[in-house]
């Protein structure tokens, strides 16, 4: 498993938009479960009510993880969304 955490700095969180791009760039993964943990509530990158249900707001700091046999590749394009998007 791979994992990093990161400090969201857009000003709206994870709202409707970079939620359904995460959701979907997740999904291209579809043989490795990347999920995303705030709290201690973690819901999988795909799933998009849940990924909007756990409420992060600019400042939260979030862990990012990816288990599977892409998880590489999927860390790799999770990070480099994290740091275009949000």
């Amino acid at each position: 498993m791979k994992e990093f955490t990161y400090t969201i700095t857009d000003p709206l969180g994870i709202h409707a938009r970079p939620a359904g791009l995460l959701a979907k760039t997740a999904k291209g993964f579809s043989d490795t479960v990347v999920t995303v943990t705030k709290d201690g509530n973690t819901v999988k990158a795909s799933q998009l009510m849940k990924l909007m249900g756990l409420g992060v707001k600019q400042g939260n700091t979030i862990t990012v993880a990816a288990e599977g046999p892409a998880e590489d590749e999927a860390i790799a394009a999770m990070q480099k969304f994290f740091e275009e998007n949000l």
